[in-house]
């Protein structure tokens, strides 16, 4: 497996450019409500960055720091402090991009199966709340 040093994504009408440089700080997925509502799926997956590593071309909107493109309403990214969480779904390459975790694991569909080789807290990503793997 070829580990890419950027990852380059957009929006469904490609009016919204994202680019990052270099390897993500983590990547994870949420079963937490709003994030199950914010993308009408049954989870979330992302690759977050620093801040400092991203750059977005065209024109993005934000509903609590989870920004859309304005044209088409794609969800592209969300930014929190210093970091930018790529929605994997929007990236043209995934490759080296799998999880390691799993936050409101308490949420997750009974009929979806864990992923593989990933922490899972029940809540929020903290080491208070994770639970322990066989």
């Amino acid at each position: 497996m070829r580990i890419l040093d950027h990852h380059k994504g957009s929006c469904l009408c490609g009016d919204v450019q994202i680019i990052a440089v270099g390897s993500p700080c983590r990547v994870g997925v949420c079963h937490c409500f709003d994030c199950r509502k914010h993308h009408g799926a049954m989870f979330y997956a992302a690759a977050i960055f620093a801040e400092a590593s991203v750059s977005v071309v065209g024109e993005t909107n934000d509903f609590r720091g989870r920004h859309f493109c304005v044209r088409c309403g794609s969800s592209v990214f969300a930014k929190t402090d210093d970091e930018i969480e790529i929605h994997l779904g929007v990236l043209d390459n995934t490759e080296g991009l799998s999880p390691t975790y799993e936050c409101w694991a308490t949420n997750r569909a009974s009929w979806l199966h864990e992923f593989p080789q990933t922490k899972q807290f029940e809540r929020d990503r903290d080491e208070k709340s994770g639970i322990k793997k066989p």
